[in-house]
Parts: C-alpha cells; sequence; structure tokens
C-alpha cells in the first residue's frame, strides 16, 4: 500500500509539474486583439436570441468552441473612439476624457437639444500609457492594422503609442469613389484588379459553388498576417481594429452579395438605392459580417499552419490568446439603409441601452477551457489588466493603480467563476457615461446583477430595468421602468452611479444661452457671466480675462488652446495649410483672481489658437471670443 501511495504521489508530483512547466513555459505567450467596428451583439451567431439571425458566422463559432464566449460583455461606451481609447489605456472614457467620436472641437450647439456636450478631447495623448507600450516595455513585438482613430495629430499616432508597425488604409472596405457605387465597384479576377478575388475558396458553400466562394484581396487581412509571419521570432501583440462592419453599407464580393439576396429571398439589387426593409434583412450588411468572419478564420488558420519558432514542437494557436470584440453595439441605420435589427436588446450605437453597450465577446488560448460560457459582468477595460497578468508583464505603479477594469485570468484560467477588485472583494457592476446628442440619449448607466438603472442627465430622473430574474430572462427588451416600484434598489444604485460620476469628475450637459428664451429663463440668461476685457501679452504670451461685476458666479473656468502638426509646406507665395486632421483643441486650467472676476493663462509656444470656457452657477456656457496666433 505504502509503495502504491509513494507511486501515486510521484505521479501526481509530475503531473502537477507538467501543467506548471506548461503554463511556466508561456511567459510571453503571443496576444491578438481582433477588435470589430459596430458589430452587434445579434449579429453574429455566437449569441443568438429568439430568431436567428441569418447571416453566417462559422469562424466566430469555431473560436467559441475553442474558448470562452462572455454572453455579459460589454463595451466602454455605446461609440467607437471612447471604447477604443478606453481598452487601450485601460482607462475609462470619464478618465480619459474622450467620452465620444469626432472631439477636439469647440462645444457646439445641437438643433435638438437646449444643451451643449462638453469639451472632450478627440483621442490618446502622450501621457497615456497603452497596452501596447506596457508590451513592448516588456519584450513584446507590437503592431496595430486597421482602424485607429484616438488621435490624428502626430504624438498621437500609433506608432508614437507604443506600435512598431502600423497599417491603417481600409482595405477592401474601402468604399466607391467617384462614379462608382455599390453595384458597379465588384471586385474581379483581373490581375490588375487592386482587390482581385481569391483562387482559394471559402464559405460558404452554394448550389452553384459547392467547393465555395471567392473573397476580395483584403490588404487589413494580409497585413495583419504578414505582421505576424514577421514577428514570430519574438513574443508579438497584434491589435487588428477591423474597418468592418460600420459604414459604407457595401461589399465588393458580388458572388456574397447574390448569396445573401437568395437566402433573403429578395432580388439581387440593380438600384443603388437604400435596403429600408425592416429587422436583418440587408444583403450588403450581410456579406459585410460574413466577410469580417472571413477575415477572423484566416488568422486563426495562419495560427494554426504555422510554427512556434520560440516553442519548438508548437503551433502559434498553441502559444496565442485571441481576444475577439467589438467597440459597440450594432448601428441600426446608417445613411439611409437599414442595417441591422439589435432586438431584443433596446436601441443601438450613441445609446447607453443594452443594445449600444453590449458586445459578442470570445476569448481563447492556452490553458483556457473549451467551449465554455461566461454569464459574469465583463468589460473590454478588463483587457489591459488581463493581458499584463496573461503575459506576466510588470509596469510601474504609477501605470497599474490608475487602471479601471479587472484581472479576469483567474476565470480564464482556473474556472473562477467571480471576478474579484484589487482587493479581493467581488465584482458587483459596470457603469457607462454618455452625455451626448439629443436629450433623451444623454445618460450615465449601471449595471449590477439583475438590475440596470440610468440616470436622464438633463432631467436628472431615474429609470430602472430588470433584464433578468433568478438567471432566466425577465426584460431584456427594456421595456418596463420599475423604479417607482422598486426604491430601495433605485437607491442602492444611484448612490453607487453618483459616487463613481463624482469620483471620476464626469463631465455633464451645460444650459446653451441662445436656447432658453421662456420667461423664467430669460432673468439667469441675463445675468450669466460677460468678458469686458480679453488681453494678449505677445512677449510674455500671457492672457488676462476680466469679468463684469454682478453676474452669476463662475464655477467652472478653462481655456481651449489649439495645437497643431507642422502645416504642410505650397507652392511659393501660398500660406501652408494644415490638413483635416493636423489640428485639434485640448483643455488647459485657468488662474483665478480670489473674487473670480480675472483670470490669467500663458499660452505656450507652437499653439495657433486659444479661447476661454466659463460656466456659471446655474450650468449656462459662456463661450468667450477664440483668437488666432499666427
Amino acid at each position: 500500500m505504502k509503495s502504491l501511495l509513494t507511486t501515486l504521489t510521484i505521479l501526481l508530483f509530475f503531473s502537477n509539474y507538467a501543467i506548471s512547466q506548461e503554463k511556466k513555459d508561456l511567459v510571453k505567450p503571443n496576444i491578438v486583439i481582433f477588435y470589430v467596428d459596430d458589430l452587434g451583439w445579434q449579429d453574429s451567431q455566437l449569441n443568438d436570441l429568439d430568431e436567428p439571425t441569418p447571416w453566417e458566422t462559422p469562424n466566430m463559432l469555431a473560436l467559441a468552441k475553442e474558448g470562452i464566449n462572455f454572453t455579459n460583455a460589454y463595451s466602454p461606451a455605446p461609440t467607437c473612439a471612447p471604447s477604443r481609447a478606453a481598452t487601450l489605456s485601460g482607462l475609462h472614457p470619464t478618465k480619459t476624457g474622450v467620452t465620444h467620436v469626432s472631439g477636439g472641437t469647440l462645444p457646439k450647439a445641437s438643433k435638438r437639444s437646449n444643451y451643449l456636450t462638453p469639451f472632450y478631447p478627440i483621442g490618446l495623448m502622450p501621457e497615456n500609457f497603452t497596452i501596447a507600450e506596457a508590451l513592448k516595455m516588456n519584450g513584446y513585438k507590437t503592431g496595430h492594422v486597421g482602424k485607429w482613430h484616438v488621435g490624428g495629430l502626430d504624438i498621437q499616432k500609433s506608432t508614437n503609442q507604443g506600435f512598431d508597425f502600423a497599417y491603417e488604409s481600409r482595405g477592401a472596405h474601402q468604399g466607391p469613389k467617384g462614379e462608382k457605387n455599390r453595384l458597379n465597384n465588384f471586385a474581379t479576377h483581373d490581375k490588375g484588379d487592386a482587390y482581385r478575388l481569391s483562387d482559394e475558396k471559402y464559405p460558404p458553400f452554394t448550389k452553384d459553388s459547392p467547393n465555395g466562394i471567392s473573397y476580395p484581396k483584403d490588404m487589413v487581412t494580409e497585413k495583419a498576417l504578414e505582421f505576424i509571419k514577421t514577428s514570430k521570432e519574438e513574443p508579438f501583440f497584434l491589435y487588428l481594429a477591423h474597418w468592418l462592419v460600420h459604414s459604407p453599407i457595401h461589399t465588393k464580393n458580388k458572388e456574397l452579395l447574390q448569396y445573401y439576396s437568395d437566402k433573403l429571398g429578395i432580388d439581387f439589387p440593380t438600384k443603388n438605392i437604400p435596403i429600408t426593409t425592416e429587422g436583418q434583412t440587408n444583403p450588403f450588411y450581410g456579406s459585410m459580417v460574413t466577410t469580417l468572419d472571413w477575415s477572423l478564420g484566416r488568422v486563426v488558420d495562419l495560427l494554426k499552419t504555422t510554427d512556434d519558432p520560440r516553442n519548438p514542437g508548437k503551433k502559434l494557436i498553441e502559444t496565442t490568446y485571441i481576444i475577439f470584440s467589438s467597440d459597440n453595439g450594432g448601428a441600426e441605420k446608417a445613411n439611409g439603409d437599414i442595417v441591422t435589427d439589435n432586438y431584443p436588446l433596446d436601441e443601438g450605437k450613441k445609446h447607453a441601452q443594452e443594445g449600444g453597450i453590449r458586445v459578442p465577446m470570445v476569448i481563447s488560448g492556452p490553458n483556457i477551457p473549451k467551449g465554455k460560457t461566461y454569464d459574469g459582468l465583463v468589460n473590454q477595460l478588463d483587457f489591459y489588466p488581463t493581458i499584463l497578468s496573461l503575459t506576466h508583464s510588470e509596469i510601474s505603479k504609477k501605470y497599474t493603480s490608475e487602471l479601471d477594469g479587472l484581472d479576469i485570468s483567474g476565470v480564464l484560467l482556473n474556472n473562477e467563476n467571480v471576478i474579484h477588485n484589487a482587493d479581493g472583494s467581488p465584482r458587483e457592476d459596470l457603469w457607462w457615461h454618455f452625455p451626448h446628442n439629443d436629450d433623451a440619449s444623454m445618460q450615465s448607466a449601471i449595471r449590477k446583477g439583475d438590475y440596470k438603472l440610468y440616470k436622464n442627465l438633463i432631467p436628472g430622473t431615474y429609470e430602472l430595468y430588470r433584464l433578468y430574474k433568478d438567471g432566466k430572462r425577465e426584460d431584456l427588451e427594456e421595456k418596463f421602468d420599475i423604479a417607482a416600484q422598486n426604491p430601495k434598489v433605485v437607491k442602492d444604485l444611484s448612490t453607487r452611479l453618483e459616487k463613481y460620476l463624482k469620483d471620476y469628475n464626469a463631465q455633464m450637459p451645460y444650459k446653451n444661452p441662445s436656447k432658453f428664451k421662456s420667461e423664467g429663463a430669460k432673468s439667469n440668461v441675463a445675468s450669466i457671466p460677460v468678458i469686458v476685457s480679453d488681453s494678449f501679452d505677445a512677449d510674455s504670451r500671457k492672457v488676462s480675462i476680466t469679468l463684469e461685476k454682478g453676474k452669476t458666479n463662475v464655477i467652472e473656468a478653462y481655456a481651449l488652446i489649439r495645437i497643431a502638426n507642422k502645416a504642410k509646406a505650397k507652392k511659393k507665395g501660398k500660406k501652408a495649410k494644415y490638413g483635416k486632421h493636423d489640428t485639434t483643441f485640448i483643455k488647459v486650467p485657468l488662474d483665478a483672481s480670489k473674487n473670480n472676476l480675472e483670470y490669467t493663462f500663458v499660452v505656450p509656444e507652437g499653439v495657433i489658437e486659444y479661447g476661454v470656457i466659463l460656466i456659471d452657477e446655474n450650468r449656462f456656457m459662456v463661450k468667450g471670443e477664440f483668437h488666432k496666433i499666427n
């Protein structure tokens, strides 16, 4: 008996040793983030509810069979730029300040609202420490392919944010130009065609093409494959941020468009007019989704067939973590087209409702269980700390202490069911803030367990919905506001949300003085702060602002300064001009006098324009005159 026990102990020791050695051998596994643009939670076969989607995504399903499908996964924001900035930096959108797309401009009045959205930057700045910089510091070769969209200045470029390699053209998703449209711009087999159809055949399989169909050459996919091939001698990090399935809604694959027209039971489109049928009935969009899936399949196939030179006897797929997700929910309409339908989720892109922030997410890789589903709350903010953990990468506490996501490697590697905060307590909630667009979409939200609460930022009211009950679907459609019947739940969630908003200094919408014309509002508008002097000393570059006495108190004041890349040289005699993405405004603080009537700041060298923004006690925004500096 003693001999048997000894034998079993030895076997157990070596078994555990082998497992620990396997994990130890992967000190620097490869990382691929396959980040999709606008793919809704119901746009793939991963999370089909109710009526199945007609769009075929076999490679997404295959990836889920090799890893974990996260059914309660969320993007950090309901639009592109804030989600990308948050995912790359690990910081909540309220912390980066990037809460919507197309930032870095002066706050503008909306025709649909009496309020002005707060100023927000266009993207990440040098002080943001990206996951690419973190991995590069730890010996990784880093590559970005596809959409950047987190800043256009030279200092904001991907190659200045930690990436060794970058390719950012649209590939086959480049929209038609000039006389071309989505019905006369299909790829061909001609050798001179930049989007030449492949000789290789891929799904779907049809009666006319039982061996599969060809796909247009897509340089986004090709450059991603090239990066993997040329970087495999070192641990690599590939951030493949597809332009698909964002508008324009089109395809260069005529055979795939025909396939979806046949599947939907509609005629092949012959007129270049919007598709306006309800639901998931747009064959152009279906073709885009399946093309995206094809691209994912190409990447996975390369990893499966390529030897890992750093781990003899293994393929790259065995030493690579793949993280698949989308930057926000599906865009249900675009340029006249009905693109998709996020039902049963409410709303879509640009909204804090489930349809705008709930996204597909799959993670596969070494030691991750196959074919598992995880229903806990997960956010793309979790990618950064999780990748640090999976790769055993170390960075300064200055940066790790600021990260807003959580390390979910315990779920990935140890079959844990609970995601833990840094203090060991279980994660209980996720929250969002979107002070943009029309009044109804200006909302903050928090999800805790079965419940989701919204704060309507303009009236300051709350709505409460119960998405699930005892693990089963209850009101996923968010049809029934049950706030009045559940005051305790509202108090709990609203207290949490308000604390987040305060702690993160979340910026709120401001009143537009030109829109408030009722009798009750006129007196407040008449008493808003007035700038009586605004001077600039060219020698010291000091700006001095003086306000009129007797007006409402200023509760917030800052300057917006416009910085730029070097202007592009023109022909002799013509002034150099800035390109579309060569300038942006950034926010800088003002020095205030004790009576808050005088403000000063020094304009840094290189600034080409400046102005002052004031917020009064009634939350009216006052914009001073903006001055250009030669």
